[in-house]
């Protein structure tokens, strides 16, 4: 799906509903999903592509893209809500809801396929009994497909909070899992 161009607003134009004074009025609201919004497009205001940017750094500082951060995007970039949300919608990285305090990506790719991470899926479903694109019940740990993390070499791959782990075994994801849980536990204590 490609993604739509921005189309910037000339200096001084109001835009879809306001334009550069509106964007203003948003940096200063109290929500932070507007706000986020509102600084993120500021940043890349008038940048080609600026779109999936400025969904980057929402998600970034919000851990998702909340509803109320859209109509802020749209207008700053005098984009439609739907054009918005269906670039958001369309990628499997962004998400509407935050994550849970661990993201654990399992690659999904030929490579890593080919080298038992179906089983290593199964396995990691059963263990967290939720599915992908889904986090715990506790809230503890998301899990996401991803299409290749670079480590075929060393397949099947993992990658928990950033971090890859290659060669993945289903007790050696346990151990992984483990280990993440007891950091959260002591940082808690």
């Amino acid at each position: 799906m490609p993604t739509p161009q921005a189309k910037p607003n000339p200096p001084g134009s109001a835009g879809a509903r306001g334009g550069d004074s509106a964007l203003s009025a948003a940096r200063q609201s109290a929500a932070p999903a507007v706000k986020a919004a509102a600084q993120a497009a500021t940043q890349w205001h008038g940048q080609p592509g600026a779109l999936l940017p400025i969904l980057h750094d929402v998600q970034d500082q919000l851990g998702c893209i909340p509803a109320d951060a859209v109509p802020t995007i749209a207008e700053a970039l005098n984009l439609s809500r739907a054009e918005v949300h269906g670039v958001v919608s369309f990628y499997p990285h962004f998400r509407t809801e935050p994550a849970g305090r661990h993201v654990l990506e399992l690659c999904r790719a030929e490579s890593c396929q080919a080298m038992g991470a179906e089983r290593l899926a199964d396995h990691v479903r059963q263990t967290l009994g939720c599915d992908f694109h889904h986090t715990t019940s506790d809230g503890a740990v998301t899990l996401e497909p991803v299409y290749c993390l670079g480590l075929c070499a060393q397949s099947p791959a993992v990658m928990l909070d950033g971090k890859p782990h290659a060669r993945v075994t289903p007790d050696k994801l346990d151990r992984i899992l483990d280990r993440a849980m007891q950091h959260t536990q002591e940082a808690k204590a």
